[in-house]
């Protein structure tokens, strides 16, 4: 089968590798569709970083560069260990794409994203979406109503950051948040909080992202730090209140700067963005207001309520698709676009049988 495989920094080849044999506990998955991740770019630009180097294999899946990359992925049951009896051959499916210990619990209250060691599948080895065909333990492996479109499923991993960002800031249907960037992970946050019934306030530079903020319907205003003050802004809306809640998702220290402002005395902001570098933080501020800054990674227990929200059609994923690619596109058609046009782009999924 193909598969798109990271081999070095810019360098992902498309090759013909063998395909991944049934184990029991296991179930075989034909991929549809595998979006392309800010991940995988850091990866293809700077990395390896989540990818083990060649030499140093990862401690749990053992396997080391070059891998197949690919974690934001749906497709269709294909086969199931015979241990397996709760799937079934051509149901939808989605997976939660982690690599964990297999001593590691994955029942209510265990934050097994935060386990030693912990790395995704299509980045840390055991296959990866950017290839025809996947093996994947029982129990990251999600079903999906037929109903839902298999591109569309394809988002839900990402959603599940961005709800997994909710459920740590503690907001609740009638607070206020404001969104500090409307990249992709910015948009779906949004997308998440209306969902859940919150007011959603963005703050954004670009006039595509901010258009795609207004055109997806997830915020209920869209600001231009450059045009007004933002937190003035959301303060005026709020009886001089200010937002209950704030999420930073862009990695630019002004946008971190102007929650610390807005947020309410003893609000949160919640930390999305990856970081490539060491921010100043305004603690006084932080400290006065009594504000909780909070950092969040991947996801724990979120797929279910993400998937119920689109099988409601509460969050409808079909305008954060902005590209549909084949796998030999994927570095000029996929890669170098969300690199030099990122702003006209959310989400480019890629078809790994075309």
């Amino acid at each position: 089968m193909r598969a798109a495989r990271f081999h070095d920094r810019k360098d992902i080849r498309i090759e013909d590798i063998a395909e991944p044999e049934l184990k029991p506990g296991h179930v075989s998955i034909d991929v549809a569709w595998c979006g392309i991740c800010g991940t995988d770019l850091h990866e293809y630009l700077e990395g390896p970083i989540f990818v083990p180097p060649k030499g140093e294999p990862h401690p749990i899946s053992g396997e080391e560069a070059p891998v197949t990359l690919g974690h934001e992925f749906s497709g269709t049951v294909a086969e199931v260990a015979d241990d397996v009896k709760d799937l079934k051959t051509g149901q939808k499916v989605v997976v939660e794409p982690y690599i964990i210990g297999d001593d590691v619990k994955v029942e209510l209250g265990v934050e097994y994203q935060l386990s030693e060691n912990m790395n995704f599948i299509g980045l840390g080895g055991r296959g990866g979406g950017l290839s025809e065909k996947i093996v994947v333990e029982r129990r990251w492996v999600h079903p999906i109503a037929d109903h839902v479109e298999l591109d569309h499923a394809a988002l839900v991993e990402p959603l599940a950051v961005a709800h997994h960002a909710f459920v740590k800031s503690g907001a609740s249907a009638g607070d206020v948040a404001v969104v500090g960037g409307a990249g992709p992970i910015g948009l779906l946050t949004a997308a998440v909080l209306k969902a859940e019934g919150l007011t959603v306030y963005v703050s954004e530079l670009s006039e595509a992202r901010k258009a795609k903020a207004r055109e997806t319907g997830v915020a209920d205003e869209v600001f231009d730090p450059r045009e007004v003050d933002v937190a003035e802004e959301v303060r005026k809306r709020t009886d001089g209140k200010g937002p209950d809640v704030g999420f930073e998702c862009s990695s630019v220290p002004v946008v971190l700067d102007m929650l610390l402002d807005a947020v309410r005395p003893a609000g949160t902001i919640v930390n999305v963005s990856i970081w490539g570098f060491k921010p100043e933080v305004d603690m006084p501020k932080l400290v006065l207001k009594e504000i909780s800054l909070v950092g969040t990674i991947g996801y724990a227990h979120d797929h279910p309520r993400v998937i119920e929200l689109v099988e409601q059609g509460k969050i409808d994923l079909a305008p954060f698709i902005t590209g549909r690619i084949g796998l030999d596109g994927l570095v000029d058609e996929g890669f170098d676009q969300l690199i030099n046009n990122n702003e006209h782009h959310v989400k480019i999924l890629v078809n790994p049988n075309t």
